[in-house]
């Protein structure tokens, strides 16, 4: 057998090389191996390629990638909502700290001081994990692109959120909630007796009501969904017509302020609708699989926030199963 070139080494039953042309985050060079692969005759000829300059990556940015990853990956996986913040952490963060480097000499390093550099600005950690999501997505494109042999993303640079409870609404602001009156009453009752995104609320129709179900037809996930409905908030949208929510212009926030002007709440914003329709579900149904059917959840995992039942509950079902025996056999 011949003899390997000059800077190409066999390790294990792989064929590696190392490129001296790494830096990192500091500016020094560093070494690193490139696998090359099993077969010898495809390992040579990508080995020559390298030293020969002829990577795909070795005149392209991070900023000209970033550009053709959102046009290329994003604009066809994503919907709109998500397509603008996506746009807006290249923007304002992958851009700004990476977009300078080629593809092809970001290492495990630049990612790890990528990490601390989101630290140290005034972001929301939950931000931060968006922002690395992105850099891990694009990344990973660029390795379906031949743009890298693989990604330098590290696996253990995602930031732990600290878990918090369903933002519930307390008795008396659900109260005062249930008072308002219409149109926005309406909505404080269609939220709580379905757990509708706002999204998903201000699209309804009368002729989306099938039977005692809401048909969804915009979802967060793109999939239609079958939410059921309960009297008497049934009766309310049978004798409606065209739009049931009349906000379709207004935003979000537009609401909630309203709704907080109207009610005296310090604090109230529509998704807490949804957590605590969640919450009473779970606490009336124990059905943790329905209910992820229901919110249009994608995974069990982000329906698995709401089994953090309340205190309240915990104690009356544990005095339940006291009552019942069970505690001594």
């Amino acid at each position: 057998m011949s003899k390997l070139p000059s800077g190409m080494k066999k390790r294990g039953r792989c064929y590696v090389t190392r490129d001296r042309r790494g830096l990192r985050a500091d500016g020094k060079r560093i070494d690193r191996w490139i696998n090359l692969g099993k077969d010898r005759e495809r390992a040579e000829a990508e080995f020559h390629r390298i030293r020969s300059g002829g990577r795909p990556n070795a005149r392209v940015s991070v900023a000209d990638a970033s550009k053709r990853w959102l046009a290329e990956c994003v604009a066809t996986r994503r919907n709109e909502k998500n397509r603008r913040d996506a746009s807006t952490r290249v923007r304002k963060y992958l851009a700004v700290r990476l977009g300078h480097m080629q593809v092809g000499r970001i290492l495990v390093e630049h990612m790890h001081d990528y990490r601390r550099w989101l630290d140290s600005l005034p972001i929301k950690p939950q931000t931060v994990v968006h922002v690395l999501s992105d850099a891990r997505c694009f990344l990973l494109w660029c390795v379906e692109c031949g743009l890298l042999d693989r990604t330098p993303f590290p696996r253990r640079v995602m930031p732990r959120i600290q878990e918090r409870p369903p933002d519930r609404l307390t008795e008396d602001a659900a109260a005062s909630l249930l008072g308002l009156p219409d149109p926005w009453g309406f909505v404080i009752r269609l939220g709580l007796g379905t757990g509708l995104r706002w999204g998903e609320m201000v699209r309804l129709q009368r002729t989306d009501l099938e039977g005692n179900e809401l048909v969804i037809h915009h979802t967060k996930s793109g999939k239609v969904r079958r939410v059921p409905v309960f009297p008497p908030l049934l009766g309310e949208i049978r004798n409606r017509v065209g739009r049931l929510v009349g906000f379709a212009e207004a935003s979000a926030g537009s609401f909630n302020r309203r709704v907080r002007s109207l009610t005296g709440l310090d604090r109230f914003h529509n998704h807490q609708l949804r957590h605590e329709f969640a919450c009473r579900w779970l606490e009336r149904t124990g059905d943790l699989i329905a209910l992820q059917q229901v919110l249009g959840h994608a995974s069990i995992v982000t329906t698995l926030r709401y089994a953090s039942l309340s205190a309240a509950h915990v104690r009356a079902t544990a005095k339940r199963f006291a009552e019942g025996g069970q505690l001594h056999g």
